[in-house]
């Protein structure tokens, strides 16, 4: 075994298989169903979970009794959220929970559970919450109204009574709901040598130790798995009240439990993304440079606090203003968090950035449209990265721009068409606590090992395709087992930094593997046709070696622009996106097929909160109206455009994340195509038929509230 790193490591001048396109390892796996997702764990003697869930918006509990539940045939075990009396803030709130030998006893179970409650008032629109008769979501506070989190530098009325051009706004952004296609969930063994869990997590690690800190058991006896999962956008860290329970279940009924959620639950308890509600000012001098920016806003994490965008909890701590330079700093934002009954937020890829980005890029158009200048050349003047400096001249040329921009509303016929841009910034970065292993056998067989999981953005591929260039094997050649935390620890996988922390590790590992078997066989290049030869000289025991992260294999800082076209049809309201070029920084890539697959989803994903996504909360029951796949509109595949993308490879830069750039500019892109194609803005998002037809004033305008 062995820690030590290789002296000035460097990423391969000419690679051959870095930067190409190599087809995911775990490909065929997923195509014929051998890929078996915690939702597919059948361990020996399983039984079903379930959680009863309150079907009070607020409410005091006073009792719940399980004793009838445990009588009910095929129920093996039946706890209790917590004991004594409780409040209850929001719909679907956990209150107890069952396991049983199938879905019916489970189900009969949860009908028997006996819950005694007052219910009590509730808000869960914003617009409700904020009166100041309200009902409190919370018992010890004035109200459900923050504290304002205020900003300001410069010198911000003086600098806008200096601009030649100044517009307001106001923009809305909706909650978004996490709904990945694998719902949150465990299957958990509680026994007396300690806990197993088969999570669907983004990080296994964390999992582990929220599970050992809930039980109150040592770390060490906690083991958590993720072979595959099916998706994870920012909310699956934790191990969530339903690993919790799914642990308790597993002990008291001495058998393993499987609780996975419904996509009823899913809607209601797991996670979203934050509303907004922006009113922003926006100043400029004669020049086109921008002087003077004001925000007041507010949103909703429904009963999370204010927590910030870098944890994504926040409903008013995004970043602003976004991306764009006001001279002299002359900058005044106010940010506000709404509590609502309603689940909590948690981080949502790119947490703030998207919502952030929506209302700077809309009312940066307008301000472009009242000066008679150029979107393109605007920001190109007041945007100081020299890596976006150069996307907006590659994209535009690609895209056509100078071609095809035209005055807005401009286009002739029923049938209009538009074109946008938007940019995207983001930090990223690598954990330094990441660590590698990888076995070498004497029969020349290679098994890379990490404890981080694979989202399904190629996290496998991308090791293997390490692996394969320092040993100069092909990457099909390489076993890599990953998901365990008995395995050296890996990151969460979150932020963009899954790529920029693994690849280094692993790089690391393989470099120490490579030269520690050199040195012991006392062959001097042992790499390609070498290998097989160099292995054999081994004797009979594998050559075991582990890694660390190093210093300057990757860097912080990910951004990209894209541009959109689409067209409106202004008799039924219709916008269908017709192209996206997408052009982003990428640093050293890996994979170029995942890469752009990732590039593709961040997009998919953006053009959903653009055009389709939104939770609708009814106010008198406090429940989400549109919980499922049916009512919650996804982007779906006669959605597509035409997809071009342009990858800038900067191996100089090492590699970088792009999860979170991806998915930023989107909605921002398709807005302004749609205001550019029409000729007037629909401020809020997402851009429904019905609000193209408000802004065209072809039907009566609706009273502005908020639909979270």
């Amino acid at each position: 075994m062995a820690d030590t790193p290789a002296p000035e490591l460097h990423w391969p001048k000419d690679p051959k298989y870095i930067s190409q396109s190599t087809r995911r390892i775990d490909a065929v796996a997923k195509l014929t169903g051998k890929a078996r997702y915690s939702s597919d764990i059948q361990a020996e003697g399983w039984l079903y979970g379930m959680i009863l869930r309150s079907k009070w918006a607020a409410a005091r509990i006073t009792s719940i009794n399980c004793e009838k539940a445990l009588k009910v045939p095929g129920i093996k075990a039946a706890v209790t959220v917590k004991d004594g009396e409780r409040r209850i803030h929001y719909y679907g709130e956990e209150l107890a929970a069952v396991a049983g030998t199938s879905k019916t006893a489970c189900l009969d179970a949860l009908r028997a559970i006996e819950v005694k409650a007052d219910e009590l008032p509730f808000a869960v629109r914003e617009e409700d919450a904020m009166k100041p008769d309200a009902p409190k979501v919370w018992d010890d506070t004035d109200s459900n109204v923050s504290k304002p989190k205020v900003t300001e530098r410069g010198e911000v009325d003086k600098a806008f009574s200096e601009c030649s051009a100044v517009v307001e706004g106001f923009f809305v952004t909706p909650v978004q709901i996490h709904h990945p296609m694998e719902t949150h969930g465990n299957t958990v063994s509680w026994t007396d040598e300690g806990v197993t869990a088969y999570a669907s997590t983004q990080g296994i690690s964390s999992v582990r130790d929220g599970l050992a800190g809930a039980l109150k058991v040592p770390n060490s006896q906690v083991r958590v798995l993720t072979d595959y999962m099916g998706g994870g956008f920012g909310a699956k860290f934790g191990q969530g009240v339903e690993g919790t329970l799914a642990a308790r279940l597993s002990k008291e009924a001495k058998a393993p439990v499987r609780l996975m959620l419904t996509r009823f639950d899913q809607a209601l308890a797991v996670g979203n993304r934050p509303s907004s509600f922006q009113k922003i000012k926006l100043g400029a001098t004669a020049d086109g440079k921008l002087h003077a920016f004001q925000l007041e806003s507010y949103g909703t994490a429904g009963i999370g606090a204010g927590a910030s965008s870098a944890g994504g909890g926040g409903g008013a701590d995004f970043p602003a203003p976004y991306l764009y330079k006001i001279a002299n700093d002359n900058v005044r934002v106010t940010q506000t968090t709404v509590a609502v009954n309603a689940g909590s937020a948690r981080a949502f890829r790119a947490p703030g950035n998207p919502t952030a980005s929506f209302a700077m890029e809309s009312i940066l158009d307008e301000l472009a449209v009242k000066m008679g200048v150029d979107p393109l050349e605007l920001r190109i003047k007041n945007d100081p990265n020299k890596e976006r400096q150069q996307e907006y001249k590659v994209g535009a040329e690609r895209f056509g721009w100078k071609e095809k921009y035209k005055k807005p509303g401009s286009s002739p016929g029923v049938i209009k068409t538009g074109i946008g841009l938007a940019s995207a910034t983001w930090g990223g970065g690598g954990s330094k606590n990441t660590r590698g292993e990888v076995q070498i056998s004497p029969d020349g067989s290679v098994e890379v090992r990490m404890g981080v999981q694979d989202l399904g953005t190629g996290t496998r591929t991308v090791l293997a395709v390490i692996a394969a260039e320092v040993f100069g094997l092909k990457p099909e050649q390489i076993t890599v087992k990953i998901g365990d935390t008995h395995y050296p620890p890996g990151p969460g996988s979150g932020g963009s930094t899954t790529c920029a922390s693994i690849s280094p590790a692993i790089f690391d590992t393989c470099t120490n593997a490579l030269q520690q078997l050199q040195t012991q066989t006392g062959i001097a290049d042992a790499r390609g046709e070498n290998w097989l030869g160099a292995c054999k000289k081994l004797g009979v025991n594998p050559l075991t070696v582990q890694g660390k992260w190093q210093e300057g294999l990757s860097s912080r800082g990910a951004g990209g622009v894209q541009f959109a076209e689409v067209a409106v049809d202004t008799e039924t309201g219709l916008v269908t996106v017709k192209k996206m070029t997408c052009v982003h920084d990428c640093g050293l890539i890996i994979n170029k097929l995942t890469l752009e697959s990732q590039i593709y989803g961040g997009v998919i994903m953006g053009m959903g909160y653009a055009l389709y996504e939104q939770r609708v909360m009814d106010r008198q029951s406090g429940v989400v109206l549109n919980p499922n796949f049916e009512t919650y509109k996804l982007t779906g595949l006669s959605d597509m455009p035409e997809f071009d993308i342009v990858l800038l490879n900067m191996p100089e830069r090492g590699v970088i994340g792009i999860g979170e750039p991806a998915t930023i500019p989107t909605a921002s892109a398709i807005a302004n195509a749609v205001a550019n194609a029409i000729g007037v803005r629909v401020s809020s998002l997402p851009i429904t038929p019905d609000k193209v037809l408000q802004a065209l004033g072809k039907v009566p305008t609706a009273k502005p509230e908020s639909v979270s």
